[in-house]
């Protein structure tokens, strides 16, 4: 071998030599015979170093995997001779190999098992066997091969190039590994789980790592092998003594837990879980000490939850089945496990509560489907319901500022907790309105002395009752008496309580959560209103020094004003006064701290417009508002674009054209209150609206910064189109003509999707104006598909995918708005080449969506001029190029008829086929069936059938023929 090269290997090797060691690999891959070197390298132990023997092992790997059939018998029994040699000289080697090399080692064991178990060495684990015997080195090796051996046969992760080859590779495994496990069970499982006992037996008292690794196996094997070989006495037994050994209890936990997760007839289940809880129980495991060992308690809770919820699928089936009896007696056993359940949920440890909490949530499904529950399942609800309370909570420990994983997972682990709550509200609606009503009704008369999560918790489970006890459109204060007053009377003690000033931001927000979750409160009691507001326009909200609480606020706000608009009217001059210092647009001065972000001040400029256009004023004061609330965006405007203009460094230059966008923005967001250019007349805002556009339009013409400006102004024209309709007109012919100017794919294709809303929105009014800039815009796009990129570009690629797609798109609005005389206007040699894109779009390119739409625009265009009376010539191009590209795009072997998109792009296809016999008539089928069709050597037979199916009034017939046609016609 290269030994050079082999220096590479060491991780700590300089990148030259890695890449040297790299190239090596490759080269020993394709090699015909660099696996015999490796081989001899391995049986005769030539290398000490370990990332050379690793190297070996990976190239056995790379020929067993993918050239294994290329080798001779002779070969094939000497990569099994070289792998029983390295196995024997493992218990005669001074120091046992790295862990990473036994893995690698298990890893091609495995996989020369599931290539010649069936066929070549059927005694495979017997001849393993037979060399390890009961050596410690041995033992550890055969259970690692064991390890891998399951891990083949049970993990299917399938390599996959395409759906197609993926779905042929994942069945052809299953098919292999269920033939394999069926061979094992019969010729080898009973003596291998004899060897596991026996490795049992004679390490668990002087070998727990062995141990631990045979219980694993154990654990692994059970979910395929026959139970009975493991859930016997003897078995059973030693698993449960293991319990009491703190070394192996862990294991021994995990291995119960999959003999209890193995699917069996109901009755025995029951029993075999019964038995092992007596045992359990008599063991003393079922009394949980709060300081006894986390990490064995989070296994035990797994094992419990284990045998609970096998019950519970007992049950479920006793029940189904009729068997009455039965099912009670697995009913009972349920009930006699679960004060040890709560023992489990209520554990201060998370990981063990939250191993229970499927247990709990199944056991809540079977008291739901009771007609009436006994007292002691009562109390059990009432007592799963005070457990999720109080582990709802917070701990000390809980970092607000810097939340990092361990935070994560609370926030998940309540998100179950959440789950048994809307559980325990099905089955007992009114038993958890009474608790939670309860607790915060205690916790909120003292808050000021009460501890933080105490609080919060219970503001949050008030806040948890709107989802666990649903209504339609949040009518949490109608209807159901007793409910509405509980809810009305918590909403009322929330806001007059003085909560929202507590020194703590999980409480703060928690407090606007919930104030906005039942925004219906206050149409009910109006009189709360003010405090509400000012909790939000002071230092509890949108002025707290959280920047966190501010952002959330900021949001917050916004939704309470837009769902109590109605009652907003005596407060709006108030409000907007007091947002006034959030409203200024931040300098682009580094160092700058504004108390809210610009993203946080969109919600505050959208609140203002809302609060202005929602007012009972007259017009003339709304467009005064609306005026004092834009004008200094506008006077900001001018004075930064002026500035950018003569910047000279970048990174001013940056932090000028942020704060323009951020400028048009907040323009743009005020509009949202308004729907359409009715409700802006009536306002009277349609002046400041164009001053607006009059002032942000010149931004277009600025030479630096092009991307961001044009980004912020293109989405401003966006909503105008939307608010000012056809006042805008006069405005598009520059601002497209500028947005046009040295423009990238990206540039293009957002300035697109503009002119197609303006398209769809004025159809024939905008048609000089299109026919003016049609082949301009054409001409972009079209130099820019044809920039020349790097071959391995993939951004590059894909931008110009999504360039030709709007290309399409904009074609498919112009042909489906009834505007056909725009590109029939542009000249005859022009139009001959945007009607060959889009066949070049139907058939060239592999991308089905992009198809689909040139589909869509032939099918257009022969409807509007595929008749007697169309354009000249262009019926000529119908059978010279529309009916080919029908039958040479779905031909294409990238045209993949398993795919979706690919389907829909074949029914316009079919479409585009049956409007050109619409229009053309007999002719298109003398067409065919004369011409086309036997061009492409097709059938007479099959000629005729697909005419018939063509001239069927039901499209959909077609649709279906015509996949059936392609399916067949692909080789």
């Amino acid at each position: 071998m290269d030994e050079q090269a082999l220096l590479g290997l060491n991780p700590n090797a300089d990148a030259d030599f890695r890449q040297r060691a790299l190239a090596y690999f490759e080269q020993l891959k394709i090699s015909q015979d660099a696996w015999q070197v490796c081989a001899e390298a391995l049986a005769q132990s030539i290398y000490s170093d370990d990332h050379i023997k690793f190297f070996c092992f990976q190239v056995l790997e790379h020929q067993i995997k993918f050239k294994y059939s290329e080798l001779t018998e002779v070969q094939q029994q000497l990569i099994r001779e070289t792998l029983i040699t390295w196995l024997q000289a493992q218990m005669l080697n001074p120091q046992p190999e790295k862990t990473f090399i036994r893995n690698k080692a298990a890893q091609v064991f495995a996989l020369l098992f599931v290539t010649e178990y069936l066929t070549k060495w059927p005694k495979f684990f017997f001849d393993i066997l037979s060399v390890v015997d009961l050596n410690p080195r041995g033992v550890d090796m055969y259970l690692r091969i064991l390890m891998a051996v399951d891990a083949e046969l049970v993990d299917r992760d399938v390599v996959h190039t395409s759906e197609a080859s993926y779905y042929f590779a994942l069945t052809f495994e299953a098919r292999r590994n269920t033939l394999l496990k069926d061979t094992m069970r019969e010729q080898c499982i009973p003596s291998l789980v004899e060897s596991w006992y026996q490795i049992l037996q004679n390490y668990q008292y002087n070998n727990s790592e062995l141990t631990c690794q045979c219980l694993e196996v154990v654990g692994a094997y059970v979910s395929w092998i026959d139970l009975s070989l493991i859930a016997n006495e003897r078995f059973i037994n030693m698993l449960l003594g293991h319990m009491s050994v703190e070394v192996l209890r862990e294991e021994a936990c995990d291995c119960l837990f999959e003999i209890v997760n193995k699917g069996m007839d109901p009755i025995d289940k029951t029993k075999l879980v019964e038995s092992l809880c007596q045992v359990l129980q008599s063991a003393g495991l079922f009394s949980i000490d709060q300081e006894d060992d986390v990490d064995f308690l989070a296994r035990f809770s797994k094992l419990v939850n284990g045998m609970g919820q096998a019950l519970i699928t007992s049950w479920t089936k006793l029940i189904k089945n009729g068997d009455m009896k039965s099912a009670q007696d697995t009913l009972q056993a349920i009930e006699a496990k679960v004060a040890l359940m709560l023992q489990l949920l209520i554990h201060e440890d998370d990981d063990i509560s939250s191993n229970i909490i499927g247990f709990c949530y199944d056991y809540l499904h079977i008291l739901k489907q009771l007609s009436a529950l006994s007292d002691q399942q009562k109390a059990n609800v009432e007592a799963i319901m005070l457990a999720v309370m109080k582990k709802l909570t917070y701990d000390e420990e809980y970092n607000f500022e810097n939340e990092g994983e361990d935070e994560a997972m609370f926030v998940e682990y309540r998100k179950q907790l959440k789950l048994l709550l809307d559980r325990l509200a099905q089955v007992s609606p009114e038993l958890l309105l009474a608790s939670v009503r309860r607790v915060f009704n205690t916790t909120l008369q003292n808050w000021q002395t009460t501890r933080f999560m105490e609080v919060e918790v219970a503001i949050r489970l008030l806040y948890m009752l709107a989802e666990a006890l649903p209504v339609s459109h949040g009518a949490h204060f109608s209807g159901d008496v007793t409910k509405a007053t509980a809810l009305q009377d918590m909403m009322r003690t929330l806001v007059t309580s003085g909560v929202s000033a507590y020194q703590h931001t999980s409480v703060t927000l928690e407090f606007f959560e919930t104030v906005v979750r039942y925004e219906k409160f206050f149409a009910v009691e109006p009189q709360h209103i003010p405090t509400v507001l000012m909790a939000f326009l002071d230092h509890r909200g949108l002025r707290h020094t959280s920047p966190k609480v501010r952002s959330r606020t900021a949001y917050l706000f916004s939704r309470f004003v837009k769902s109590l608009n109605k009652q907003m009217n005596p407060f709006i001059e108030d409000v907007l006064n007091r947002i006034q210092d959030l409203l200024e647009l931040s300098p682009p001065e580094n160092g700058y701290q504004a108390l809210l972000s610009s993203d946080d001040q969109l919600f505050i400029y959208e609140t203002a417009g809302v609060l202005i256009v929602n007012s009972e004023y007259s017009a003339e004061r709304k467009q005064v508002l609306m005026r004092n609330l834009l004008t200094p965006l506008m006077e900001k405007f001018k004075v930064l674009l002026e500035k950018l203009v003569m910047a000279q460094d970048e990174d001013r230059q940056m932090a000028l054209a942020d704060c323009l966008n951020h400028a048009v923005g907040f323009a743009s967001r005020t509009s949202k209150a308004f729907s359409n250019k009715q409700t802006v007349k009536q306002c009277g805002c349609s002046e400041v609206y164009l001053d607006c556009l009059q002032t942000f339009l010149p931004a277009l013409s600025c030479p630096l910064q092009k991307e961001v400006l044009r980004s912020g102004v293109r989405t401003f024209l966006h909503r105008m189109i939307i608010c000012l309709e056809e006042e805008v007109l006069p405005f598009i012919p520059s601002a497209s003509e500028h947005m046009l100017k040295d423009c990238e794919a990206k540039d293009l294709q957002e300035f697109i999707p503009l002119i197609n809303q303006i398209t769809a929105k004025f159809k024939t009014q905008v048609s000089p104006f299109l026919q003016q800039m049609f082949m301009p815009l054409l001409h972009a796009i079209f130099e820019v598909l044809l920039l020349p990129a790097e071959e391995n570009d993939q951004s590059a690629a894909l931008e110009k995918q999504m360039l030709r797609r709007s290309y399409f798109a904009f074609l498919q609005t112009v042909t489906g708005s009834g505007m056909s005389e725009v590109i029939a206007n542009q000249g005859a040699e022009n139009v001959e080449r945007v009607l060959f894109t889009v066949i070049q779009g139907a058939v060239d390119y592999p991308d089905p969506i992009a198809q689909k739409t040139c589909f869509i625009i032939l099918s257009k265009l022969v409807e509007l001029w595929g008749g007697k009376d169309g354009p000249v010539g262009f019926a000529d191009f119908v059978y010279k190029h529309i009916v080919p590209a029908c039958f040479l795009a779905p031909l294409k072997q990238t045209f993949d008829l398993a795919d979706a998109q690919t389907v829909l792009a074949l029914s316009e296809c079919a479409v585009t086929l049956k409007t050109i016999h619409l229009k053309r008539g007999p002719e298109c089928i003398q067409y065919l069936q004369q011409e086309y069709l036997p061009s492409l050597q097709v059938a007479p037979e099959i000629i005729q059938e697909f005419c018939q199916a063509l001239q069927q009034p039901d499209a959909k017939v077609f649709k279906n023929y015509l996949k059936v046609f392609f399916q067949r016609a692909k080789p």
